[in-house]
Formats: C-alpha cells, sequence, structure tokens
C-alpha cells in the first residue's frame, strides 16, 4: 500500500466514520472498498472508536485512521489500536507532537489564519484540516487562507456532500475531502453496508477520481 499522503491525494475522498459497535468495522471496510474507498476516519465519539480501529489496523487492503483527536489520551489510544493517521478538529500541540514522534501523519484542523501559522512553523506542517468548512466560510475562506501559505494543502471537512464536494476538489490547494455523506451511522448501525457500496460508488464518480 502507499504511503497515507499518497493514498489521500489518490482517493481525495475521507470517509469520516462515526462507529458505534466495532463489530460493524470490518464490513464498512468491505463496504468502502467495494465502493473504491479503501479508507476511513473513526472517530473518537464514541466508546468503540479504538477497538474499530484495531479490527481493521492489521488489514493490508485498508488503511484506518482516527479522527476526533482531542486529547494525548485520544491520540496514545489511537495509536496503541494500529491508527495510520490521527485527525483533530482543532490544533492541540501535545496531539501533534504525540504523532510526529511516532511519525505518523496528522491533520490538526485550523480555522483561522493565526492557527495556520502556528502549525506550520512549530511544526513544519504541510497538510492541515480545515474545519468546519462550510460554517466558518466556504471556498472563499480557504482561498484566503491558502494565499499566504503557497505550500500548504488542505482536507476541509464539516459540510461537504455530493453536492458540493467537486467545487472543493477543483481547488488546487484542496488535498482532499472529509464527509460522511457515504458512511451515515444509521446504515452503519443497521447493516445497510451494501447502501454504503452504493454510497461511497457514487462518492468516487462525483469526485472524478475514478
Amino acid at each position: 500500500m502507499p504511503s497515507v499522503e499518497d493514498l489521500i491525494a489518490g482517493l481525495r475522498i475521507i470517509p469520516v466514520v462515526t462507529l458505534h459497535d466495532a463489530a460493524h468495522a470490518a464490513p464498512l471496510a468491505d463496504a468502502l472498498i467495494e465502493g473504491g474507498l479503501p479508507i476511513a476516519e473513526i472517530t473518537f465519539r464514541t466508546a468503540a472508536a479504538a477497538d474499530g480501529i484495531r479490527v481493521l489496523a492489521g488489514r493490508d487492503d485498508f488503511c484506518v485512521g482516527a479522527g476526533t483527536v482531542v486529547s494525548t489520551d485520544n491520540a496514545n489510544a489511537a495509536l496503541a489500536a494500529g491508527a495510520r493517521f490521527l485527525v483533530s478538529p482543532g490544533v492541540n500541540p501535545d496531539v501533534v507532537s504525540i504523532a510526529q514522534e511516532r511519525c505518523c501523519p496528522v491533520y490538526p484542523g485550523i480555522a483561522t489564519p493565526t492557527e495556520l501559522t502556528s502549525v506550520v512553523t512549530r511544526f513544519g506542517l504541510e497538510v492541515v484540516k480545515f474545519f468546519p468548512a462550510t460554517a466558518i466560510g466556504g471556498l472563499p475562506m480557504l482561498k484566503a487562507l491558502a494565499a499566504p501559505f503557497p505550500n500548504i494543502r488542505f482536507i476541509p471537512t464539516g459540510g461537504i456532500n455530493a453536492g458540493n464536494v467537486t467545487d472543493w476538489l477543483d481547488h488546487p490547494k484542496v488535498l482532499a475531502v472529509g464527509g460522511s455523506w457515504m458512511v451515515p451511522a444509521r446504515a452503519i448501525a443497521e447493516g445497510r453496508f451494501a447502501e454504503i457500496t452504493d454510497l461511497a460508488r457514487e462518492a468516487v464518480a462525483v469526485s472524478g477520481v475514478a
């Protein structure tokens, strides 16, 4: 499997998953693979996150990362479970440090020039999460942030869906987008994995990556 960043750059869509039962992790991964998206960010919004990551970490056909990593406890639990990348909604310097010490890609969320300046100058990051993308000004805000930082690329997340994903992906500074529209929590909980495969296929087709 290619490096995490190369995989993200190639797929251009990261499914953001809320998992309530670790038993759903394997069939979810199978559904996403069949739909053309062999990657997921499992959020630390539920108690099943670490176990779900652990189920998938040993697979060579799927790349699993951890999202909503807001604390060092989250970071350590995610890395212990085998997460291949960490994503945060904001900037916790301790989380970024832990990831870098473990040579794990980390994408903290930024929403302001000050936050972006901080992660660039302190940690040398070249890819960051842009969150909450739609609520804080959408593409005009991203373009304004990107202008003074020509070497930075973004992973917008928050309000991305099938109707606007191509607008985001058309911007040259967008490495990929994060979104949950192809992995609805209710479909996962109810075991409707064929639906998730169809939604993933549609997302890939709309993105133009296929």
